[in-house]
């Protein structure tokens, strides 16, 4: 079983070296690190360690946050490790999925971040109906609203184009397009201008 680490600092002025010493007593013989957020999801080197581990392996780091942009991406990245053979193991946390203790304290997180995430969607689902029920509609606001429509309208009926239209109005031409076929109907169109 090899120990491989992986070390990150969020700012170019932090000090790995807390980090590096942490894995280095642990045993890593090899360390990747990062100097990025952890929000980023390109970090070079978490890449270049999730590529060099091997079955039979195991990835640690010194603190869970780390490792993961969020429980999800976290539980993602080890679940991903397991499926091929390589542990994982945070040094603070006393986490270590290649016993069975630290296989059932990462399964909890997991069950724990999913029903967060079903949590989340269930409040959404009740906001959204409580809104749709007081006559509140979701989503953004049309971009041609109708004094812009009758601008519009006024506009193409004097002969300037759509196009033209849409640049002195300051809309998207596809969005004044869709709301003058609407505001005709299905069955007339408008004469394209290219």
């Amino acid at each position: 079983m090899t120990l491989i680490g992986y070390a990150r600092v969020s700012t170019l002025d932090q000090n790995p070296a807390l980090q590096l010493d942490a894995l280095a007593a642990a045993g890593c013989t090899k360390v990747f690190d990062d100097r990025a957020s952890g929000a980023r999801a390109d970090r070079p080197g978490l890449w270049r360690a999730l590529e060099y581990v091997r079955d039979g392996d195991v990835l640690v780091v010194w603190k869970l946050d780390r490792l993961g942009r969020s429980l999800a991406h976290l539980i993602e990245t080890v679940t991903a490790l397991e499926q091929r053979g390589v542990g994982f193991r945070s040094i603070t946390e006393a986490i270590d999925t290649t016993t069975p203790g630290g296989r059932l304290v990462f399964h909890l997180f997991g069950a724990l971040g999913q029903f967060e995430r079903d949590l989340i969607r269930e409040r959404t689902r009740a906001g959204l109906a409580a809104a749709a029920a007081r006559g509140r509609k979701g989503g953004r606001k049309p971009a041609v609203d109708a004094e812009k429509l009758a601008r519009a309208r006024s506009m193409v009926a004097k002969g300037l184009t759509v196009r033209e239209a849409a640049i002195r109005l300051k809309v998207g031409k596809t969005a004044l397009y869709e709301a003058l076929r609407l505001a005709a109907g299905q069955n007339t169109s408008v004469a394209s201008d290219g």
